[in-house]
């Protein structure tokens, strides 16, 4: 009787344990679900294929527009950030929490930011486009899944030993409002006034949402990732650090979403080869998601989360996204992007650069930390 009486109540504890991750995960849940969905909605109407949804490839994109970089083929102003931006704005000053904050490092964050689009640009997406690309059948992005998986745990190493760049003040709403604003007036002059901006007329630039539908999707998603704080880095940090799974299993959903669209419309393609904006150089694509995942995880969050950041009032936030224009701009003048060919030399170059300059931003903000505490 003792026996089943303890039998029972392990039961009972693991059907609560259950019933509170869902109750403190079904938002992060419904996130992925609606993402994986705008990102199969956007690709069948018109964006490049396994790439509905890509910040580092739509950033790519509006630095083009600005005239940042002259590649003819990645130019186009994307309604999707504009709308991320503006969405996360909506949802973080209806329950008061657009609250200016920044000064922590800003010139290294601005740094980082750029590296991380280096990294992003050598495997060709960030890394919700590489769990989308895994949806698709990518067998490529699986490779860039390990490879950002493990500069995430080198970066959790420094975390653990103290790394930090800084405490973060308190500002004012016109520090924290002026990114956000800038950047969606730039959105409404480029549909006032196109014939000042850059327009792809072939190449992945050309592929486009209509703009009413990619300007909706981006809102909605800026709202939800706002209120779930979604963030794939954060994910696995997350995990590692405190055996918190929830923000992982967001980004499980945008994959099982996305695979069960691909299916529906008869888009799934699995392999390794003919894969829609992407090669299959495996080492780089590893090591470029690694140099993506650990320069991430210095700065606190994926490049979806740093623009959530940036439209609720984070200035370092700001500072990155403007790090991840200037950095795609580099990659383009200076021929540092892949492409379906693979990785150019200049790019394998810039690539192992960036691990040394990371690194060194690692250990000298690590024993700061040390010596200050």
């Amino acid at each position: 009787m003792a026996g089943q009486a303890a039998g029972k109540k392990k039961r009972e504890r693991g059907k609560n344990v259950k019933k509170n991750w869902f109750a403190n995960n079904w938002l992060i849940l419904v996130t992925g679900v609606v993402i994986g969905i705008a990102a199969v909605v956007l690709g069948a109407n018109g964006n490049p294929g396994n790439m509905g949804f890509c910040i580092a490839c739509f950033l790519r994109d509006t630095a083009g527009a600005l005239g940042l970089h002259r590649a003819e083929v990645v130019q186009y102003f994307r309604p999707e950030i504009a709308g991320i931006i503006a969405g996360a704005l909506i949802a973080a000053v209806a329950p008061k929490e657009f609250k200016g904050r920044g000064g922590s490092s800003p010139v290294l964050r601005f740094v980082l930011g750029a590296f991380v689009m280096i990294g992003a640009l050598m495997f060709l997406g960030c890394p919700l486009r590489m769990v989308i690309r895994i949806g698709g059948g990518d067998g490529n992005a699986l490779v860039g899944l390990v490879g950002f998986i493990v500069g995430i745990l080198v970066g959790v190493v420094f975390l653990k030993k103290g790394f930090t760049l800084g405490r973060a003040y308190k500002e004012g709403a016109g520090e924290a409002a002026a990114l956000p604003v800038v950047y969606i007036l730039l959105f409404v002059l480029c549909l006032a006034v196109p014939a000042l901006f850059f327009f792809s007329e072939k190449g992945p630039g050309s592929l486009r949402a209509p703009i009413i539908l990619a300007l909706i999707a981006g809102l909605v998603v800026g709202v939800l990732c706002q209120r779930s704080r979604m963030c794939m880095v954060g994910g696995i940090r997350n995990a590692v650090m405190f055996k918190d799974f929830g923000l992982v299993a967001g980004f499980l959903a945008v994959i099982v979403t996305v695979l069960v669209g691909n299916l529906i419309i008869g888009k799934f393609n699995p392999g390794f080869t003919g894969q829609p904006v992407a090669h299959n150089d495996g080492l780089w694509n590893f090591l470029g998601t690694a140099l993506m995942g650990w320069a991430s995880v210095l700065l606190g969050g994926c490049p979806l989360r740093q623009l959530i950041l940036t439209g609720q009032g984070e200035s370092d936030s700001a500072v990155t996204v403007l790090g991840m224009l200037v950095g795609a701009a580099f990659c383009h003048n200076f021929k540092l992007a892949s492409s379906g060919d693979g990785p150019t030399g200049n790019g394998k170059i810039a690539v192992i650069i960036g691990f040394v300059v990371v690194l060194i931003i690692s250990l000298l903000y690590t024993r700061k930390a040390a010596k200050e505490s």
